[in-house]
């Protein structure tokens, strides 16, 4: 599949949103979000706080991710570390909506992590693509990670590591390259995706990582959060 393909397959599957309709789909997805209670249209509240309520791993090895934006959506929602809820970020006093098209995957945080500058992070959780159907923002999935993605964001490091969701078809690939293998296309639409999001010439994508890589840079932050 050439990258001209994979391009044109996701420009059929998904259109860019008008803004009022990406604000009532992410309405709808907030009040239907189970386990958490909406304190308004841009915060959801936990029983647990959700960085410091949930592991970072599971007892085989795969990662727990605390979903913030599910596949296809685009409201930029993220987890505050302070408070542990999960809220829709404003710019320039707007909710920010990402105007490209919706996320390829669901896209969140794992608990009980943190990447600090020195090992190429930002003090945040790390960050994690995870490739399957969309599921409730906010929540806590079971994911197997399989490698990352290096990029630069206008010059400064922000790699994606990069799962796939437990009890799908794709969770039976093992690495990035069976991935490819069984699902010819899966990374480079994805790459594609988080090449362009932010507009032209700002995120600058620098290869992959293999799995061994990824749980190097999660095994950091899981050190670092404690």
């Amino acid at each position: 599949m050439t990258r001209k393909m994979v391009i044109l397959l996701l420009i059929g599957a998904l259109a860019v949103p008008s803004v009022a309709f990406a604000r009532q789909q992410q309405q709808d997805v907030v009040k239907s979000a189970p386990g958490l209670k909406a304190v308004d249209h841009y915060t959801l509240v936990g029983s647990k706080h959700l960085l410091t309520g949930y592991e970072a791993l599971n007892t085989d090895g795969d990662i727990n991710v605390v979903v913030e934006i599910p596949t296809g959506t685009t409201a930029k929602w993220q987890v505050t570390p302070d408070d542990g809820a999960l809220k829709w970020e404003f710019k320039n006093g707007k909710p920010r909506i990402v105007k490209y098209l919706g996320y390829p995957g669901n896209y969140g945080m794992i608990p009980r992590t943190l990447l600090p500058e020195e090992l190429g992070g930002d003090g945040d959780p790390l960050d994690v693509i995870v490739l399957g159907p969309a599921v409730h923002r906010g929540s806590v999935v079971k994911a197997k990670l399989l490698g990352v993605l290096k990029y630069l964001d206008a010059g400064e490091q922000d790699d994606k590591l990069f799962a796939v969701l437990f009890d799908t078809p794709l969770y039976e690939a093992n690495s990035l390259k069976e991935l490819d293998e069984k699902f010819p296309g899966v990374t480079s639409i994805i790459e594609i995706w988080f090449s362009h999001y932010k507009g032209p010439g700002i995120m600058e994508f620098k290869g992959y990582g293999d799995k061994k890589e990824a749980r190097e840079i999660l095994n950091a932050a899981i050190k670092a959060f404690k």
